[in-house]
């Protein structure tokens, strides 16, 4: 038996869709550079996120996963980087999950198809532009699962793939159900203690120091101090008091506002009218007690809001409205002009910036791109065919290892409607494990394999080539 090799191909014809695929990638990317500059902002969670990034500290509603990243490169020439880095992490991300399904033994032009949403879907493009946590917890998830999925998992993928799914959860907290669930495959798969205790290793020391840090500051061990909160705001949308009757002190928290006109979630949490902002002692805790009874005593009308909102990815467009003067204005639309920073905000960002940070628009860039966002995503109900089929597929055909991104991808777009509320940007990071998942499912599956993607030849180990397939040594 030889040692485990690895041999790593030069471009060439081989990689040649790739290589082609990667131009038209990186030029949209370039019209994004050269048409906003610097970056784009969503709201006030960009600027609290650079505010964040300034003076780091354990925070109520998001972890600082982002803003350390933000901190890390904030000695660079500014927000110019970011957005390039951020660009770079995607077209990485998209190159890794290639290299993988390649490595299964998909030919290049099938590997790269199936990767091409990762290149071209200009959301992605447009999360990678905006000063938000959003692209960064699609690199690290991804990062995360790719590690995981080998054939021979050793210690050291596992402790990469852990840290990753940490920092991850560190940066969107959802991210702690992909990290369940990957230890739940290195379990089922039985790739051994020493695997499995790196990874559980990698993945709970960093969200333990921060739980810790968060505690030490706030007096809440945890990672945020906002659940009860967010959970109040999904039920607010069908909260009737009538039906709940909660206890006097909880009562202040009933909605106001009839059923038929009340706002989305996201509303009840930030909108200055929102009842939440009288309680002033012990919000999280009363917030989450009042969502709790209002679940157990509306339960239909809990799932029925829950699936209203995923029914959104039914619809083929993305955004909620298809009149171009409201789209001005929507944050998820490269915008058509400038809009000046709020005297409130400009000081954070232009600190940042070490200059003037409001984003510039410069034609014809920033129009060809708006041309190419109406028909360049990934309509969510091909999206949700190819998650199914990618599932049916995996459990028919024996293709355990397609599970993990599968069902993480599943987890990312179910959990937000009941947590919190639809958002366009929380499915997003599905599209990457949805690709990976029906890649793995589609494959072959070199002999010696058993459904989990291990060899069952005791003592077997893979000898790994990036041009496809594999082969015991």
């Amino acid at each position: 038996m030889t040692a485990p090799a690895v041999v790593f191909v030069l471009p060439g014809k081989r990689h040649l869709p790739l290589l082609i695929a990667l131009v038209p990638a990186l030029a949209l990317r370039g019209l994004a550079m050269l048409g906003y500059r610097p970056a784009l902002w969503f709201w006030a969670d960009s600027f609290t996120y650079l505010k964040a990034a300034a003076a780091p500290e354990p925070g109520a509603f998001r972890p600082l996963g982002y803003p350390l990243f933000l901190a890390a490169l904030s000695p660079g020439p500014g927000l110019t980087l970011v957005t390039a880095v951020q660009h770079l992490l995607g077209l990485g991300t998209a190159v890794a999950a290639y290299a993988l399904l390649r490595r299964r033994g998909l030919p290049g032009w099938g590997a790269t198809a199936l990767v091409a949403p990762l290149l071209y879907d200009e959301f992605l493009i447009l999360l990678e532009h905006m000063i938000m946590a959003d692209s960064l917890f699609v690199v690290l998830t991804t990062g995360g699962i790719l590690a995981l999925l080998r054939r021979q998992v050793t210690p050291a993928a596992a402790a990469a793939g852990g840290a990753l799914l940490a920092l991850a959860t560190l940066t969107r907290t959802i991210g702690a159900v992909v990290l369940v669930l990957a230890a739940g495959h290195l379990l089922w798969h039985r790739h051994g203690w020493r695997v499995w205790s790196r990874f559980v290793l990698a993945g709970a020391v960093p969200l333990l120091a921060y739980a810790a840090w968060m505690g030490a500051t706030s007096g809440t061990f945890g990672l945020t101090r906002a659940g009860g909160q967010f959970l109040w705001a999904r039920t607010t949308t069908f909260a009737d008091c009538a039906v709940i009757r909660p206890e006097p002190r909880l009562a202040p928290l009933c909605p106001r506002v009839p059923v038929a006109a009340r706002p989305a979630p996201p509303f009840w949490l930030w909108a200055p009218w929102s009842p939440i902002r009288a309680v002033r002692a012990d919000r999280n805790a009363l917030a989450g007690r009042f969502a709790r009874a209002a679940i157990l005593a509306q339960p239909g009308d809990y799932l029925a809001a829950a699936g209203a909102d995923l029914r959104w990815l039914l619809r083929w467009e993305r955004t909620t409205e298809r009149d171009p003067s409201v789209r001005r204005t929507n944050p998820y639309w490269f915008p058509f002009e400038a809009r000046p920073l709020r005297e409130s905000v400009r000081a954070v960002a232009e600190s940042y910036e070490k200059g003037p940070a409001a984003t510039r628009i410069a034609e014809p860039y920033a129009g060809w791109l708006r041309a190419y966002q109406r028909v360049g995503y990934l309509p969510f109900p091909l999206l949700v065919l190819a998650l199914a089929a990618a599932l049916v597929l995996a459990v028919v055909r024996r293709r355990g290892e397609a599970l993990l991104p599968g069902l993480a991808a599943v987890a990312l777009v179910l959990l937000p409607p009941f947590a919190v509320g639809y958002d366009v940007r929380y499915v997003v990071p599905a599209i990457p494990l949805t690709c990976l998942a029906l890649g793995l499912a589609v494959t072959r599956g070199p002999r010696g394999e058993d459904d989990g993607g291990v060899s069952r030849t005791p003592g077997a180990l893979p000898r790994v080539s990036c041009a496809g397939g594999a082969r015991s040594a």
